[in-house]
């Protein structure tokens, strides 16, 4: 089976032409077996008690478990089929088991303790210290103290968790994919010309005549922001915000009522079986804020800040839909609509005026360029590299010296099959323990309007700085200089800064230098007009108020959520979400919205109790750009300090004294409330 499955092959990437569904168990039960056999040989190895002996194994076999199953958690995000998806669930079990039993294991906890208590503890270097450390803290973490049948019962949590959140997600794919409507020739007022070509796209998906709007991302965003017509927003914004709940136009279908219970119940009970109050307290256990009133108290002060501005912005949006749109009461589907023709009319400007100067080709050369200027860096295509759809690309990372460093996938466009959003994920990590060099490689994945009828996709503004974003957890990952992948680029930095890197990176689709090496038209190559520039930075804080109340809404909610939760009472889950927005929403949603049941960050995507993390990371990554903004965009000394003391140490520090390494002083919230417009 060995030799026949390529989900075992040892290439330096994966066969993803090759790889079925079939290949997945049978590939995960090998590993796991190795894995098992491994632990049972360092665990009765009395000599196996130092770094080289018993960690660098245990690198070596997560590494090959990982190389392994990326590939397949990866097709399940991008090309998902049921037969694909009951492999890559029967299989998550199996590494949730495993990871369980492994964090649990007493002989191999005393076998690394025996190493942190060795006497030659201190003379390792920081990154060995910190994977046994790091190690130390998982074992606490899975239980490795319970007594039976605490132990057991702990072990039974995780992998129901593991089961119920996979489920969680791909009710949301499900009811995501399922909710179509034509839009008829009368109903496309408003929208501009590559809204419509979108449209004809989707209908042609589904081998349809005309226009269809479809609950992806890109057509949800374009509806509500140009659609004249206000029954197709209200209806759009209905199905999107209802979906796998009990309500709207898929009410019971796909439902995940019950599955928010199961997953806060079950978070509830492991926190407690761990000794932690909340699940919100296990939470940040490694996380920088450390405490639920630090938490609380960082996102109550930026909600004093910008509620009293967000009211403002909503009292002045309501007075101006009345007196020029006619809408006599503002609903929440009018908003994003109202929205646009308030800054259409502010700043003589709209979204659609920038997208003919954002082709996808130039956007992503001159990213490319940022790259190499900041970070000292190339991105190289190569092709001939077996990807999973036509139009997914591979580049190869070549460093200054020629040296070629690491590998990276795009995958640009939307698709049915392929869950919505925005996100990197790890391919390989680095390893480099003298026996075996393995270079990084990432996915960066992304939901963009494909490109209409033969041109060249056209961006939207949000739709660079999301580029940009996933960019920076890439390059986080890919410019790692840690060789041990517990502990290398993104893996084992503190959640709470882990989007340090993606924000930092957002601040470039800002600047007047970057802009220039890219933003040019994609017919005439005319280069962005001062004036729409200018445009673009006047509106650049319009309505952040509003914008900084809703990641508050999110953020608080997730944190009250975990942190409040009580079994006699359940999951409250609308309570508190009513509770929350009475505290920081000044436009409260209709009583039928069910905003939670698609809230895949918090419910199958690792951001439990840590959404926080986006604001709190801004705090971080607002204050490392200021030091471009005062030394120069593109300075390359100050971009070869941050990939030394930033990007190049991944977890194998804490996040705090890496940023003062870079900074040379802790953190300061000014910048984030300039970025926002909110400083005094």
């Amino acid at each position: 089976m060995t030799t026949e499955n390529p989900l075992l092959a040892s290439g330096e990437l994966p066969a993803f032409s090759a790889i079925t569904p079939e290949h997945v168990n049978p590939a995960i039960d090998d590993v796991l077996a190795g894995f098992r056999a491994e632990v049972d040989r360092l665990t009765a190895d009395p000599s196996a008690r130092d770094f080289a002996t018993l960690l660098a194994p245990l690198e070596r076999w997560e590494e090959r478990l990982g190389r392994t199953f990326a590939p397949v958690s990866h097709l399940h995000g991008v090309k998902d089929s049921p037969e694909l998806r009951e492999a890559y669930s029967a299989a998550l079990e199996k590494l949730t088991e495993h990871g369980t039993e492994l964090g649990q294991n007493r002989a191999l906890y005393e076998a690394v303790k025996a190493v942190r208590e060795a006497p030659g503890f201190d003379a390792m270097d920081l990154a060995r210290r910190t994977v046994v450390e790091d190690s130390l803290r998982g074992f606490r973490l899975s239980g490795v103290a319970l007594e039976e049948p605490a132990r057991s019962r702990f072990k039974d949590i995780q992998n129901q968790l593991s089961k119920v959140e996979t489920e969680f997600e791909e009710a949301v794919l499900d009811a995501t994919d399922a909710w179509t409507r034509p839009v008829a020739e009368d109903e496309l007022a408003g929208l501009p010309e590559s809204a419509r070509a979108m449209l004809r796209t989707m209908a042609q998906e589904k081998k349809l005549e005309g226009h269809l709007a479809t609950l992806k991302g890109p057509v949800v965003q374009a509806i509500l922001t140009f659609a004249d017509n206000r029954a197709l927003r209200e209806q759009l914004y209905t199905a999107y915000n209802t979906r796998a709940s009990d309500q709207g136009p898929q009410a019971g279908k796909h439902d995940n009522s019950a599955r928010i219970e199961t997953i806060l119940a079950l978070r509830h009970e492991a926190a407690n079986l761990l000794g932690f109050d909340s699940n919100a307290h296990l939470s940040l256990a490694d996380k920088m804020a450390g405490t639920p009133e630090r938490v609380l108290r960082f996102l109550r002060e930026l909600a004093a800040k910008a509620k009293p501005v967000a009211r403002r912005e909503l009292d002045e949006l309501k007075k101006f839909a009345a007196a020029e749109l006619g809408i006599a009461e503002l609903q929440p589907w009018d908003v994003a609509y109202a929205s646009e023709k308030l800054r259409e009319q502010r700043f003589a400007f709209s979204e659609e005026d920038l997208k003919p100067y954002f082709p996808l080709p130039a956007v992503m050369q001159g990213l490319f360029t940022v790259a190499e200027r900041v970070f000292g860096v190339k991105l190289v295509e190569r092709h001939g590299v077996d990807t999973w759809h036509p139009d997914v690309h591979f580049f190869d990372v070549v460093d200054h010296d020629g040296t070629m460093r690491a590998g990276v996938y795009l995958d640009h466009y939307a698709r049915s099959g392929k869950r919505g959003g925005a996100w990197m994920d790890v391919c390989r990590s680095r390893m480099n323990d003298g026996d075996a060099l393995f270079k990084p490689v990432a996915y960066l994945t992304c939901n963009f309007a494909p490109p209409a009828e033969g041109k060249a996709a056209l961006l939207t503004h949000d739709d660079v700085i999301t580029l940009f974003h996933e960019f920076g957890h890439g390059i986080h990952h890919l410019l790692t200089e840690v060789d041990w992948p517990s502990i290398g680029g993104i893996s084992g930095v503190e959640w709470d800064a882990v989007e340090l890197p993606s924000q930092f990176m957002e601040n470039f689709a800002w600047q007047r230098e970057a802009l220039d090496l890219f933003a040019r038209h994609h017919e005439t190559g005319e280069r962005l007009p001062d004036d729409l520039y200018a445009k673009m930075l006047q509106a650049r804080h319009f309505h952040a108020g509003l914008f900084l109340v809703r990641q508050l809404e999110f953020a608080l909610f997730d944190f009250r959520l975990h942190l409040e939760y009580d079994p006699a009472e359940g999951a409250r889950v609308l309570e508190v979400i009513d509770d929350v927005r009475r505290d920081v929403a000044v436009l409260p949603p209709p009583a039928w919205h069910r905003g939670p049941h698609a809230f895949t960050h918090i419910f199958s995507g690792g951001y439990a109790a840590g959404y926080y993390s986006y604001l709190w990371a801004e705090v971080l990554s607002a204050d490392a750009f200021a030091a471009f903004e005062e030394a120069g965009v593109f300075d390359a000394a100050t971009g070869a300090r941050y990939r030394r003391e930033i990007l190049a140490v991944g977890g194998s520090r804490p996040a705090l004294e890496s940023f003062i390494a870079f900074r040379g002083r802790e953190p300061e919230p000014d910048a984030l409330l300039r970025s926002y417009g909110l400083a005094a």
